[in-house]
């Protein structure tokens, strides 16, 4: 069997013409796994990629540095309002390249709850249940051990588990981890098992070609049919478009360019007047953090990020139609010296006090379930610029208020002499406050710093064209050969991790992407 290739900028000729059995937009765990899929089965596949091809040896555990090579926008991107910093990637593995390697099997009650509300078939736990234990070996999924606790990790799980929270240690994608902190970075030593290293070259291997520095920007259409997609090549020393122009012509394409990506790409293709839901829909698992100072070093940025998880909460509970507790995963915060500075609060005297201590300052997390009724959107202008709307709605708000009272307690729990919510404005806690204090912040935008690492939704799947984007076959409405298979077809947030979700998802895309060609 011929081997295929990468390419990159540099081999790009203008008006060149590509011909494969199906195009693949984007690299993530999406696009890598169905290439992977196919490729298996004997299928021509191109891997378009709008990022560079960075191997594991361009990697430096440098901040600066890798956010320019796997984090699109240097992670300066937010919502409209700037509440929410907007995590995702632009490099050949997408996200899995900086993700913490987090392997969630996506809960039972989420895929009941699609199949019941949103009529999703042949997405049900036995569907997804063949793919698991194929997904854990080729990954290497282990829930994480005693060695790859930090002092962070240790503290959190002992503190959680006198506080009679239920958790677990984390699945991991990794082998032999070196502990190096750099999760976040991208990992040099190619032990984080991400797309990069796994779906990807296999696929390679049985054929595939990819196909980096490449925006998809047109897809082009006969009928009902899609025939082939323009693009247009990235000089990657400026990230700036050339004016060379590659055509690919197949017998079907695949949209997986991720939660926030897909979305856009088709309605910059002009799909929103015969899709109306395209775009909306979206959830982004923000998630509120605090930090806090120990009277011992706990240094947070070293071993692995998450290694125990408290899942007591995953589901938010209401009493007679009002909220009262949960709707979050809550686990230990790994941040790096440079972004733990941009997230301390205080200025002068009081940024360089906490500073000072940095090797003492630990913290928690939240990855918020995304409320059904408060989700965002995304338009694209006139122009094809996009925007990301996601107001905090009042449970969401409430939600919020409840995660962080309980980081405060755990934190106190483990030890901390002192507690602080990250944002420009200085709230420090000697002792765990009144619920009351906590219950009035009001999250304005832009007070408290988070990060929105897990998007989903914007081509939600359903039934018909009226309530949805695809079909349960990943089809989108009205098309023979058009597909989307990411996170994006997700109908709501999946409450864990999304990765191995995005993976099974794909797998099951690629069934039917078979059997259209």
């Amino acid at each position: 069997m011929k081997v295929g290739n990468y390419r990159n900028w540099r081999s790009y000729s203008h008006g060149e013409e590509i011909h494969a059995d199906v195009v693949v937009i984007g690299s993530g765990c999406g696009g890598a796994t169905l290439a992977y899929e196919l490729a298996k089965k004997g299928v021509d596949v191109a891997l378009v990629e709008q990022g560079g091809n960075y191997h594991t040896g361009t990697f430096d555990n440098n901040e600066l540095n890798m956010a320019g090579k796997v984090s699109a926008e240097r992670n300066f991107h937010t919502t409209s309002d700037g509440s929410v910093s907007l995590i995702y990637g632009n490099n050949l593995g997408g996200a899995s390249v900086h993700y913490w390697a987090d392997s969630y099997r996506t809960p039972d009650d989420r895929l009941k709850l699609w199949n019941r509300k949103y009529g999703i078939l042949h997405h049900l736990p036995e569907d997804l249940f063949p793919y698991w234990n194929e997904l854990e070996d080729n990954l290497n999924v282990n829930p994480a051990d005693e060695p790859y606790f930090n002092r962070m990790n240790q503290l959190f799980r002992s503190s959680s588990q006198k506080l009679g929270w239920e958790g677990h240690a984390v699945p991991q994608a990794r082998k032999n981890c070196q502990k190096s902190g750099h999760c976040m970075q991208g990992c040099m030593f190619g032990a984080k098992q991400s797309q990069l290293i796994t779906h990807i070259p296999r696929a390679v291997a049985l054929g595939t070609n990819v196909y980096t520095d490449l925006r998809a920007e047109k897809l082009l259409i006969q009928g009902q049919r899609i025939v082939g997609l323009e693009t247009v090549s990235i000089d990657r020393s400026t990230l700036r478009p050339e004016a060379k122009k590659i055509i690919f012509k197949a017998k079907a394409v695949c949209v997986a360019a991720g939660g926030f990506g897909s979305s856009t790409f088709l309605l910059r293709n002009g799909f929103k007047d015969r899709l109306p839901i395209l775009g909306e829909y979206i959830a982004i698992n923000p998630s509120p953090m605090v930090h806090a100072l120990f009277e011992e070093p706990i240094v947070q940025w070293r071993n692995i990020p998450a290694a125990y998880g408290v899942e007591g909460f995953r589901l938010a509970e209401y009493r007679n139609g009002e909220y009262k507790q949960g709707g979050y995963m809550l686990m230990p915060n790994q941040l790096q010296p440079a972004t733990l500075a941009a997230l301390l609060p205080g200025f002068g005297k009081e940024h360089s006090s906490f500073m000072e201590q940095m090797p003492k300052l630990g913290g928690t997390i939240g990855w918020i379930d995304d409320v059904e009724t408060e989700l965002g959107r995304i338009e694209v202008d006139r122009s094809g610029k996009r925007k990301i709307h996601y107001p905090f709605g009042k449970i969401t708000k409430q939600i919020f208020n409840d995660l962080t009272y309980k980081q405060m307690i755990l934190n106190f729990e483990a030890g901390a002499k002192e507690v602080f919510l990250p944002g420009f404005k200085t709230r420090r806690f000697s002792k765990l406050p009144k619920w009351e204090e906590i219950r009035s912040l009001e999250w304005r935008a832009g007070e408290f710093p988070m990060a929105a690492p897990h998007p989903a939704g914007g081509c939600r799947m359903g039934t018909d064209v009226h309530n949805s984007v695809v079909d349960s076959t990943h089809r989108v409405h009205g098309f023979k050969n058009l597909f989307v298979a990411d996170s994006s077809v997700f109908p709501t947030g999946v409450s864990v991790d999304p990765s191995f979700t995005i993976m099974a998802f794909s797998k099951i895309a690629a069934k039917q992407v078979l059997g259209e060609i």
